[in-house]
């Protein structure tokens, strides 16, 4: 593998990114032109229904984030005619053929420029309705596919995926692929084309029982939670994601493709500033809900090792590999993650969020402090389940005779717990996997890449992603929850 310099390869380059206003996408982007504004241009897929709605998207969503704040204070009035100049907004959807672009002049300039296919479009709902992520998850990585072949001038095709697809698998997860029907449990039968089949039959089935939107939203995360889970995945999410890497693997062809697998992305490290984040991510409900005194109790092992990599990282490793795969008719797979290189065990994470929100209590409405004690960690789902018997099951079955004898006084008040107990217990069902995830994330190649950098001692400073380098305790503790602190109080 040879590197030359990565900001030399990203000049006068084209590059399609789709799902541009997600929140990988969208430090991509910013990184791009931060580093290399001679970049050719960028198209931007995004979401909308013409060019008029695209570009209110991409202000509000993309440039109107603070994100851009340093590419602001470094162009200042210029910035706009960069943009300008450099940035194509692509109307379009991944689920449909062409990624539904309607522009046939656009079509063709997008099949006649672009050299580099970087997919970041998916819903990582854990929980999302089966027809819904089945859609974009796996047949909108087809899509992706079947567009880059028709690039006549492709070096690579990048395809961010989750380290997750290994389900729950324990010990030394590898960098390999998925073949097409592969399945986690040995269940045969798993067909993609079927798939969309069960689908497409259990909607109509709801249709002419005249089911309501909510029916019907309810049975599409059931019927995914149900397929994932009989082929060995535990969620809707993961299972399509795989189930997209299994159908690039198959169509490549001569196709240059990289497959990237992050594990749990977290705020910036560096770049373009430390600790941006969007979004309350897997880990950051768990942060909030314990500084807003809301949780009091934790599930799960303290000795088990939390994979955590921050989203600059990430990004930064994703363009380090266009550059090592530009025109190589081979298929990559990347993990990227800090299990192997530098774990940090879930004791600690705890430590570091009871220890942050005592220094820095939040602030509730009526502007008081919510003081917070050491949590209780409940290491076996088990004792998940005698906490929850005895501080809110047996008070909401009081609840309930209280109710009726004072007819239907309590209603309000019963439903709401109700509804949150039930909450609880779904989160449980759909995040205990991770909980008690006993696996590492092998990512030898992510080494060798990082390594091939270092050895070319090119622009290291720019383009660095090795997870070693982190202090995990002042990370979380003066960036990462810092950070999600400004997100959720915007």
């Amino acid at each position: 593998m040879e590197l030359g310099s990565i900001v030399k390869f990203l000049e006068n380059r084209s590059i399609l990114v789709t799902g541009a206003t997600g929140f990988l996408a969208k430090i991509f982007v910013e990184k791009i032109l931060r580093v290399q504004p001679n970049v050719k241009k960028l198209y931007l897929l995004l979401r909308a229904a013409d060019n008029k709605s695209a570009l209110q998207r991409f202000n509000s969503e993309v440039v109107g984030k603070d994100l851009f704040k340093v590419l602001k204070d470094k162009w200042g009035g210029n910035l706009n005619t960069l943009i300008s100049q450099k940035v194509n907004l692509v109307p379009g959807d991944i689920t449909f053929e062409n990624l539904g672009i309607k522009d046939s002049t656009l079509l063709e300039e997008t099949w006649r420029e672009v050299e580099v296919v970087v997919n970041l479009a998916a819903t990582t709902n854990f929980d999302e309705r089966y027809d819904v992520s089945l859609r974009i998850n796996t047949i909108g990585a087809r899509h992706v596919l079947n567009f880059a072949k028709k690039c006549v001038n492709l070096n690579l095709l990048l395809h961010v995926s989750t380290a997750y697809v290994c389900g729950e698998k324990a010990g030394l997860i590898l960098e390999n692929p998925y073949k097409l029907g592969e399945t986690l449990n040995g269940t045969p039968g798993l067909d993609i084309d079927a798939e969309e089949k069960v689908v497409e039959e259990r909607l109509n089935e709801l249709q002419l029982e005249k089911a309501s939107e909510q029916a019907i939203t309810s049975a599409m995360k059931d019927l995914g939670i149900q397929r994932a889970r009989k082929y060995g995945w535990p969620n809707t999410y993961v299972f399509t994601k795989a189930m997209g890497e299994m159908l690039l693997a198959h169509s490549k062809e001569n196709l240059p493709l990289v497959i990237f697998r992050p594990t749990i992305v977290s705020s910036t490290y560096k770049e373009p500033f430390p600790g941006w984040v969007e979004g309350v991510r897997t880990i950051d409900s768990l942060v909030v809900g314990y500084g807003k005194g809301r949780i009091t109790c934790f599930l799960g092992h303290p000795d088990n090792i939390l994979d955590v990599i921050p989203a600059d990282m990430v990004v930064n490793a994703m363009i380090v590999s266009m550059v090592a795969h530009a025109n190589q008719p081979d298929m990559s797979i990347y993990q990227v993650g800090s299990s192997v290189g530098n774990p940090i065990i879930i004791s600690k994470f705890q430590d570091y969020g009871v220890r942050y929100f005592q220094k820095n209590p939040w602030i509730n409405k009526e502007g008081k402090p919510v003081i917070v004690g050491k949590i209780k960690v409940l290491s076996t789902v088990a004792s998940f389940h005698r906490y929850m018997a005895i501080h809110y099951l047996l008070p909401l079955k009081g609840l309930q005779i209280v109710n009726t004898a004072f007819c239907q006084f309590f209603r309000d008040m019963h439903l709401d717990l109700r509804r949150r107990v039930n909450h609880v217990f779904r989160l449980i069902e759909l995040y205990g996997p991770y909980i008690f995830f006993k696996g590492v994330f092998d990512d030898m190649n992510t080494e060798k890449l990082r390594r091939v950098v270092a050895e070319s001692d090119m622009e290291t400073n720019i383009f660095y992603f090795d997870p070693k380098s982190i202090d995990w305790e002042d990370y979380f503790m003066n960036t990462h929850f810092p950070g999600v602190v400004r997100y959720v109080f915007k």
